[in-house]
């Protein structure tokens, strides 16, 4: 049970860039790596894929306890496992560590390379370093690996690292042309996805020139076992048919979620909202994820045929999820263009985060996915809001008092804006499974 977290002193210090470079460099090598990402993040996951279609998965201390992530782990690590961190390697909810890139090397006694951006800064290094090292006990911390940083300067950085008992792994200079994209490989046209490759490799032939990949290695090996993983259950065996959205409006999906509905019984069927002119016949069930709604808000207004394809599928008692951009495409309108008209009110983009983090939600009522009162964790991210954001559930902020009403629900329907991570209770997509056995083609 090889495996390595790659962490950071804060975010924007090269955490992705180093962890896709060390996935590069391990292709290059023949050995197969799987990679995790801490916390809730969509888009990390899919550079990590990309760099060579790879698995790559979540590890959130948020969604699951340490039972839940050391045998999420085991069931998922492959060769060796590389995950990468969220923020800075202390960073939880609120201002705490818990739910942090810590959290998950403290749960699964994973060794963890703290990545330490060079870039102007020199002695001070020395002494942030020293710190983190020490700051919790075991900190768990073994190694470093300097980004933004020269050949000229690496035997100074090499000996920060030594002053505080740790390894120096290597460094990674810093070139324009490996600037990961700030935004879901999904969105990139033919030629950046083409440039997205490129420096995927470059990054990967200098990794195997800069880092101690052997040294890295032979780290991941010192890790201790894991225990073996927890079975999952199939609550049934009748096969039902799934329709889930994808395309570039729609490219929000966790990987967790597809193998447990599957692992239920459901056959995925992908559709593009913005190119299909219906959602897939015969099935029993929708599936309508997050993304990126507003930049193609024209087209997915354009596309009447699937829009009306939807509202009659839904009103007519498919059993139906729509989360993030899912939720806001049922709107009446967004951004003053004609939506699905499902949920009776206007969504519109703002520009700033509205609502971002951690939360529990409760149900107040029998829904879809559950009966009143029980809960999953969730998280929300986005910019846009509603005129119209339900109040079937409540909304627990993580690590504040802070309650509000959220989510539509039907016998048939969840539409809210929270995302939903089902291992985080898999009882919520059972619900929606059996809903869908009982739904006639």
């Amino acid at each position: 049970m090889k495996r390595l977290l790659i962490a950071g002193t804060h975010s924007g210090c090269g955490k992705t860039t180093v962890t896709c470079a060390i996935l590069s460099a391990l292709k290059g090598r023949g050995v197969i790596a799987t990679a995790f990402k801490c916390g809730p993040d969509y888009i990390d996951p899919i550079f990590h894929r990309s760099v060579s279609a790879i698995g790559a998965y979540n590890l959130d201390p948020f969604f699951l306890d340490g039972d839940g992530l050391r045998s999420h782990l085991a069931r998922r690590a492959g060769e060796v496992a590389v995950i990468e961190g969220a923020m800075g390697y202390y960073d939880g909810i609120g201002a705490s560590d818990d739910a942090s890139a810590y959290t998950v090397a403290r749960e699964t006694n994973t060794p963890t390379i703290l990545v330490v951006s060079a870039a102007r800064a020199g002695k001070s290094l020395a002494a942030s370093i020293k710190g983190f090292a020490r700051y919790r006990h075991p900190s768990h911390i073994s190694g470093v690996i300097f980004n933004h940083a020269s050949a000229a300067r690496y035997p100074d950085l090499k000996a920060f690292a030594e002053e505080a008992g740790l390894a120096s792994y290597g460094a990674m200079p810093s070139r324009n042309e490996w600037a990961l994209p700030d935004c879901h490989p999904g969105l990139l046209k033919p030629d950046e996805m083409a440039a997205l490759t490129a420096a995927l490799s470059a990054l990967g032939r200098q990794a195997a020139r800069g880092l101690d990949l052997d040294g890295l290695l032979a780290l991941a090996e010192t890790a201790p076992p894991l225990p073996a993983a927890r079975a999952i259950r199939h609550y049934q065996k009748k096969k039902v048919r799934l329709a889930f959205s994808r395309d570039e409006a729609f490219c929000f999906s966790y990987k967790e979620n597809l193998e447990l509905l599957e692992a239920l019984g459901c056959e995925l069927l992908f559709f593009s909202p913005l190119r299909d002119r219906a959602i897939p016949r015969q099935i029993h069930g929708l599936y309508l994820g997050g993304g990126y709604p507003e930049r193609y808000v024209r087209a997915l207004s354009k596309n009447k045929t699937m829009r009306e394809s939807i509202r009659q599928a839904v009103e007519g008692g498919l059993p139906t999820i729509a989360e993030g951009g899912g939720f806001v495409y049922l709107h009446n309108s967004l951004d003053g263009m004609p939506m699905c008209g499902l949920i009776r009110g206007a969504a519109f983009t703002r520009k700033r985060l509205q609502r971002f983090g951690y939360i529990t939600l409760t149900a107040r009522r029998d829904n879809l996915l559950c009966g009143a009162g029980e809960s999953i964790r969730s998280h929300e991210f986005h910019y846009w809001d509603s005129d119209s954001p339900g109040d079937h559930f409540v909304a627990k902020k993580a690590g504040r008092d802070l309650s509000y009403p959220c989510i539509h629900t039907r016998a048939n329907l969840y539409a809210g804006f929270p995302y939903l991570y089902f291992p985080s209770n898999p009882a919520f997509a059972a619900s929606f499974v059996r809903r869908m056995v009982l739904c006639p083609k």
